[in-house]
């Protein structure tokens, strides 16, 4: 049997300061760890109730939890999901961990184990400041980018629709050159801001995925309907192979992915083909963008995904595009989860492999058919537009194209115009509207409060500066067609003439 020396040995060797309580709470032994921790003499403490390690203001609580434990004596924690702190000999308190676990004997006896978690409690605090603080960072960057993809498109689209107007008003060769190098800078400059904001926006984690299931059908036939013109310019073959396979991910992350490598494979391809072609697994669907461009050398696959590089671009000579769209596909593979892979040789082409896990047969939303505006049919009547835009700038340059393409403008830049304009003006055909507006005033509040006014079945180009995920999940019907600023002029008065040759309202669904 064990001698009570080699017992208090034992005791007094445990890393922990550790006391014995009788039932009455009264401290019958502490090792040397409680004289190191507490600052008394064993002497001092032995005899005294438990409480004098406690603050003042915990005392009488303290007994009543007690008397609760030693009529249901077990080993657990005290103050499971409680701050505790102990009080030392001089005064000053410090936050503990304390584990009971009763003892047999003649008389109940409890053994606390009591453990300083002051390094540990300031690391937590540490943590949970820092993580505030990343948190409040990361809401106002999300806040910035807002403004920014907004405020920043405001003068973009506002130059955009002016050099429209001016090329259609313009017949001397010379100021149409002029105007043709003009549209180009705002296209490049337009371009440079969407991939910067998109860069931003997938570093804050502002766009969260909206994964559902999907044919990729659909995103091939809209990516064929974007890029046909562009390869038939360069006198490229642009193939895109049958594929009605359903797809579990987020389609329209997935299609900025496929958009980012079409434009990349046809920029660097000078003769030959761009291809999409669908590969088949058990688990799994492969969409493959393959090219017979220019391809790349084995050393520069580790650094395709990097910010502004290009290959075999170097930093100080003209460029082609921005090395932006790599990473931005990069990135929107990360979030995704899904796996990316890249194969290419010199002189000889590229292909980048998607791998999307297989969906539940998705439901097909048939798109209405491209209308070019060649084949458009043209209204008996002028068009009414109502436009509603709250920057003047922006306003009067989509008025001015508008009038010059031979429609009937009224404009507006709040909702309370919108509602004047619409109660006087009956015969308005059709609703073009920004998303944001002053006074927190939004799209769908004129487009509801002007079909009050015209009628349920008016058709609508809700036009938005905000590229976020959260306008993916802005509710609106069949008749309202969303795109972003800055959009192009001839897109725009496509988009006009597609919803005013279209004689039901279910064929204008496609989304811009």
């Amino acid at each position: 049997m064990l001698s009570s020396e080699l017992v208090r040995s034992a005791l007094d060797s445990t890393p922990d300061a550790m006391i014995i309580i009788d039932s009455s709470g009264a401290i019958l032994f502490a090792n040397h760890q409680v004289s190191a921790l507490f600052g008394y003499e064993a002497h001092e403490i032995t005899g005294r109730p438990v409480e004098v390690l406690l603050p003042e203001r915990f005392r009488a609580q303290h007994v009543d939890h007690r008397q609760d434990y030693a009529a249901n004596v077990r080993v657990r924690p005290m103050g499971n999901g409680l701050d505790l702190f102990a009080r030392r000999n001089d005064g000053s308190e410090f936050p503990v961990e304390i584990s009971l676990s009763p003892m047999s004997g003649a008389t109940t006896l409890t053994a606390a184990s009591i453990r300083d978690v002051t390094e540990r409690r300031a690391v937590q605090v540490e943590l949970k400041t820092a993580r505030e603080r990343a948190e409040r960072a990361n809401q106002a960057k999300s806040r910035f980018l807002a403004t920014a993809s907004h405020d920043l498109r405001q003068p973009l689209q506002t130059l955009a629709l002016l050099n429209g107007a001016l090329c259609r008003m313009v017949k001397d060769p010379e100021p149409a050159e002029a105007l043709a190098q003009q549209e180009q800078a705002i296209g490049s400059m337009s371009r440079l801001l969407n991939a910067l904001l998109d860069i931003s926006k997938l570093e804050s984690g502002a766009i969260k995925p909206d994964v559902t299931d999907f044919t990729v059908a659909e995103i091939f036939a809209e990516l064929r309907s974007e890029f046909a013109s562009l390869a038939t310019q360069k006198g490229l073959q642009l193939d895109f192979e049958a594929c009605e396979d359903c797809v579990r991910s987020d389609p329209s992350l997935i299609e900025q992915v496929l958009r980012n490598l079409i434009s990349n494979a046809i920029k660097y391809t000078q003769r030959g083909f761009v291809q999409l072609r669908c590969l088949h697994e058990e688990a799994f669907v492969r969409l493959e963008v393959l090219d017979s461009g220019i391809g790349m050398p084995a050393n520069a696959l580790t650094h395709i995904y990097d910010e502004f590089y290009q290959v075999g671009v170097s930093s100080n000579t003209a460029r082609d595009g921005y090395g932006l769209g790599l990473s931005i596909v990069n990135r929107i593979m990360n979030l995704l989860g899904h796996r990316l892979e890249v194969r290419s040789e010199l002189g000889k082409g590229s292909t980048f492999s998607l791998e999307l896990p297989r969906g539940r047969a998705a439901q097909v939303h048939p798109r209405a058919p491209d209308c070019p505006h060649s084949a458009a049919a043209k209204p008996a009547t002028v068009p009414h537009i109502l436009l509603v835009e709250d920057d003047a700038g922006v306003r009067r340059a989509t008025r001015l194209l508008l009038t010059v393409e031979g429609f009937r403008v009224t404009t507006a830049g709040s909702l309370a115009e919108a509602i004047e304009q619409a109660a006087t003006h009956a015969d308005i055909a059709l609703l073009v509207t920004d998303y944001h507006l002053a006074n927190q005033e939004t799209g769908l509040q004129v487009v509801e409060a002007v079909r009050r006014q015209v009628g349920a079945d008016l058709k609508v180009i809700l036009i938005t500066g905000d590229t976020s995920s959260a306008m993916h999940a802005v509710q609106h019907d069949d008749r309202v067609l969303m795109t972003s600023k800055p959009i192009d002029p001839d897109r725009l008065l496509d988009l006009l003439r597609e919803l005013l040759a279209t004689s039901t309202p279910d064929s204008a669904t496609r989304s811009s």
